[in-house]
């Protein structure tokens, strides 16, 4: 019996020396004007060879900050080392739904994301340094980022994720500071339809990004996550829908990330064949 528990205690001991290493960092947006954190997770080989990681970004979600994601999901430490990715999860500021606003300059997150914060991590990190080794996901308010960055940005990402997102805002006026950032949909109902991940998905080409879609059925983004799979089978673009039991909450995003960052490492896998 003494000898089993010495070996298990090894192995978990062994399991912790295993697990990635978590930064906060600062980028500077010049868009912006300001300093934004973001963790990284990088892998625990990260500084014992010269080589270069695939990178996902996670987007937290309207409530949350840049270390929503560590949080509530602590296992991204071992998945990095797992998988050999590095993770990395900005500040998405208090809901910026990640592009760039038309009626308020100080809200520019799509340029912050896709091009300030990507080109920053590629110049100061061991990265792949190439579409087909970037991947985007998120959670809610992040779900809907990561698809409208991506779709719009497919020269930058090569697969993208959603996690109970929002993939469609306009049936959500009064909601979750979206109208701060677009104007109220008598004024600007343009901004509306021109903002939402639904209508941008009909500027895709079959092919142009590996898509991976979930969302839980009690949750109240279910339907309109329903309505975006039903779009993209019209316009024939594959990507892989799950819906399952589980609400807007922290354990279904918990589990989800899982398997989200398992089908992008097999994204990384084909692209590096």
């Amino acid at each position: 019996m003494k000898k089993f528990t010495i070996l298990f205690v090894a192995l978990i001991y062994s399991n912790l020396l295993i697990a990635g290493s978590v930064d906060t960092i600062a980028v500077f947006s010049a868009s912006m004007q300001k300093d934004i954190r973001c963790v990284i997770v990088k892998p625990d080989s990260y500084t014992k060879n010269n080589n270069k990681f695939p990178v996902v970004y996670l987007l937290h979600g309207y409530s949350g900050s840049y270390n929503q994601w560590v949080s509530l999901a602590p296992q991204l430490k071992n998945k990095a080392d797992e998988l050999q990715i590095i993770i990395v999860c900005p500040d998405g500021g208090y809901g910026s739904w990640y592009f760039d606003s038309p009626i308020d300059s100080s809200f520019r997150y799509e340029m912050f994301v896709s091009k300030e914060l990507v080109s920053f991590i590629d110049k100061n990190f061991l990265t792949v340094a190439d579409a087909n080794h970037r991947a985007i996901t998120g959670l809610s308010m992040g779900g809907h980022g990561a698809l409208y960055l991506a779709i719009r940005h497919n020269d930058i990402y090569k697969a993208a994720g959603s996690i109970s997102g929002g993939v469609d805002i306009r049936p959500f006026p009064n909601n979750w500071e979206i109208k701060k950032r677009l104007g109220d949909t008598i004024c600007c109902k343009q901004n509306w339809e021109n903002n939402t991940v639904i209508n941008q998905v009909s500027n895709l080409k079959n092919g142009d990004l590996a898509l991976i879609i979930d969302c839980g059925v009690q949750d109240f983004f279910i339907q309109v996550n329903r309505n975006l799979h039903q779009k993209l089978l019209d316009l024939k673009i594959d990507h892989d829908y799950i819906e399952r039991p589980g609400a807007h909450n922290n354990a279904y995003w918990k589990n989800s990330i899982d398997y989200q960052l398992l089908f992008f490492k097999k994204v990384f896998n084909r692209s590096s064949l």
